[in-house]
């Protein structure tokens, strides 16, 4: 049972692991002074991110969001995104991706609650998105394992310093390295990439056409 108390703030560190229970962490996830923090719970330890969102994690946010949205609408692969939201396996795992995506014919969707995913209840995302400036050692690591006992299917992070992107596609609790997508077959890693870098110099609507046209010609 969690406990109804508030828990104690004050000497609580963000922006990294620290050791926590389980209801300690539920505690802090209800609590009205993190109500903006991002959560996350793996193997007896939280993360809890405060710092700041700029406009560059926002914009390649966005982009990333199109590249997936215009490749399945072209292809005619059923998806649904979820933006930064939480999805929870009681007392084991909690995680907070930027991007979560359930793709396929036989949707899983949670309803549109006020509540964390209940991954005892429903399936994980089928893809889960990360975009990462000062976070990016941590993307690809703990979270990187986090999302491996999550049960996504494929696991992708946006280093937005470089405008790079890395994909892993995740089975039976191991991750390895892929250059096309295995959730959105076809989808070349390769491509994401470009599509950032052109977001040095050209606008959403110049980037969106130019993703209609590469993906109507494959």
């Amino acid at each position: 049972m969690v406990s109804s108390s508030a828990p104690n703030v004050q000497n609580l560190v963000t922006d990294t692991w620290v050791k926590a229970s389980w209801d300690e962490f539920v505690a802090f996830a209800n609590s009205p002074n993190y109500e903006k923090g991002r959560f996350y719970y793996h193997k007896g330890y939280m993360r809890i991110e405060m710092a700041a969102v700029g406009t560059r994690h926002g914009r390649h946010n966005s982009i990333v969001s199109y590249i997936i949205l215009v490749y399945a609408t072209i292809k005619n692969i059923p998806i649904v995104v979820f933006t930064n939201t939480s999805f929870r396996k009681a007392g084991l795992d909690e995680f907070q991706p930027d991007l979560a995506f359930y793709i396929g014919l036989e949707l899983n969707i949670p309803p549109e609650t006020n509540s964390p995913v209940d991954l005892n209840e429903y399936n994980p995302p089928t893809l889960a998105v990360e975009i990462g400036a000062s976070t990016i050692s941590d993307d690809l690591g703990r979270k990187r394992l986090l999302y491996e006992r999550s049960g996504v299917g494929e696991y992708w992070v946006v280093d937005a310093n470089l405008r790079d992107a890395i994909a892993f596609s995740i089975s039976e609790g191991r991750s390895g390295e892929i250059h096309e997508s295995l959730v959105l077959p076809g989808l070349q890693i390769a491509l994401v990439k470009e599509a950032l870098q052109r977001s040095q110099t050209e606008d959403d609507g110049a980037i969106t056409r130019w993703l209609l046209q590469r993906f109507s010609k494959s």
